[in-house]
């Protein structure tokens, strides 16, 4: 064959492919006009590895097999408790409840109570207790678990719960906690009886792009004993020293001890994935539920993923804004909003709600940390007052509204945890709690310098330049 014949059948298959993976990427549901725009540029700008980039990373399905299993076993499970009615959410905060329970079918349960735990090791010493007393069950997911002083003990308390004869489940995310398997303590764990799991495998990960995308994790931070307990908030099984990425400790998390019935609803997003992880049917679990407190407060545990309403985070915030009439203080570790989410907080602010959000001064993501600056000027412009942590990174997910609604889990406020991470929330509508993790959220501010409105206008240009162009690709990372 003619050197010039084989590069036009070359060229013609390219043009074929690329023209392919366009019309994929343009028509794919959910997907948000931003991240259309950046895919298409991708294909066209780098030819061929355009088209092989967004086939790695373009898609946001674990697998058909995986994907399959993960929806067939949430279906085969009840979404609601044995025995307990659904509650009505203050009218302040009914929208954004609303849009949380379409999520897993879930209802707002009442009869809950919650007690913010201090720092981190004292968020793990709690846990440890409740293991300690646990008489039934012990189930924890999570996407980081170190080999280090918590994990170990942890690891240790699950050993000894196992040991006398509580029923104890562990999963760890496969990318996040990709050494622990390996660890001895966690050997010694499973060998005093706790059944172990990994939530998307890395193993033969190579082998497994052409099944799926390998960058979905499960994100999620689920701590269940006894079915009627439930840990809920930020903390990874790890020191806040957090010694992969010490240099930008210490690792600022919060945690909410919960007790009622939205335990329930933890359980159950447990219950989902371990068994659509391939572990036992464990689905039984699930047929009894706590008793609601007489004078507990209606709550919602809602678990998002890729294939479970992948808007839900950014809508319930956008909600959640738009209910506020005072104030709204925030606080996440990665900030790269979607464009209508980033359009809320300054209508929220220009309409006279007194808006903080409060970062990382460092983040250990460059790109995340370039990507949420570019939206600073916006933000201040309208009114955001914007503050950067400085004693560590601020991991903890929070946010507050007129001292009446509070939410916090495992999603971050970025497209990552928006539309490819397993994630886990709760929502809350009660001003007695919502007063503790407001007052946490004044600590992190009053170690928060605020960013002021000429520094950012003093950026230079490479700066402004490099913030935007991580902002312009986050819809393709």
């Amino acid at each position: 064959m003619e050197t010039g014949t084989l590069v036009a059948i070359t060229a013609s298959v390219h043009y074929v492919l690329q023209a392919g993976t366009m019309v994929r990427a343009l028509s794919r549901p959910g997907r948000d006009p931003a991240s259309r725009l950046a895919w298409v540029l991708v294909i066209l700008a780098i030819p061929a590895l355009g088209v092989a980039l967004y086939l790695l990373l373009g898609e946001v399905s674990p697998g058909r097999r995986r994907a399959l299993k993960l929806r067939d076993t949430r279906a085969s499970l009840p979404v609601s408790p044995p025995g307990l009615g659904r509650v009505d959410p203050p009218d302040r905060g009914r929208a954004a409840f609303a849009r949380a329970e379409a999520v897993n079918g879930f209802a707002t349960l009442p009869g809950n109570a919650a007690r913010l735990m201090g720092d981190s090791d004292d968020a793990v010493s709690a846990l440890i207790a409740d293991i300690d007393a646990a008489r039934e069950s012990v189930h924890v997911l999570v996407y980081i678990w170190l080999d280090d002083g918590n994990g170990q003990r942890l690891m240790q308390a699950m050993a000894r719960a196992a040991r006398r004869g509580v029923a104890c489940r562990a999963m760890v995310d496969g990318l996040g906690s990709r050494k622990l398997p390996r660890s001895s303590h966690w050997r010694e764990m499973q060998a005093a009886g706790v059944k172990t799991g990994i939530a998307f495998d890395t193993s033969w990960a190579f082998a497994r792009l052409a099944l799926g995308r390998v960058d979905i994790r499960n994100h999620r931070k689920l701590f269940v004993i006894d079915g009627r307990i439930a840990h809920i908030g930020s903390q990874n099984c790890a020191d806040a020293a957090f010694l992969p990425k010490a240099k930008f400790a210490p690792w600022v998390d919060i945690m909410l001890r919960v007790e009622g019935p939205v335990a329930w609803q933890q359980q159950a997003l447990f219950v989902a994935d371990w068994m659509g992880q391939g572990g036992d049917d464990i689905a039984a679990m699930l047929d009894e539920a706590p008793d609601a407190m007489p004078d507990g407060f209606p709550a919602l545990v809602f678990g998002t993923g890729p294939d479970l309403s992948p808007g839900a985070v950014p809508d319930v915030v956008g909600l959640l804004l738009a209910s506020a009439r005072r104030e709204v203080v925030i606080s996440t570790p990665y900030f790269v909003p979607t464009a209508g989410l980033a359009e809320q907080l300054r209508a929220t602010a220009i309409r006279g709600v007194s808006v903080t959000l409060i970062v990382p001064a460092r983040n250990d993501s460059r790109m995340v940390g370039w990507a949420s600056r570019s939206s600073w000027p916006g933000l201040l412009q309208a009114g955001v007052v914007l503050r950067e942590f400085t004693p560590g990174l601020l991991h903890a997910k929070t946010l507050t509204v007129d001292g009446q609604l509070s939410l916090v889990g495992s999603a971050n406020l970025d497209r990552r945890s928006f539309e490819l991470n397993f994630e886990n929330s709760l929502l809350i509508a009660d001003e007695a709690v919502t007063a503790t993790i407001r007052a946490r959220q004044s600590d992190y501010a009053a170690e928060a310098p605020a960013v002021s409105a000429e520094s950012v206008a003093n950026w230079s240009l490479p700066h402004r330049l490099l913030c935007n162009i991580a902002a312009m690709i986050s819809p393709v990372l």
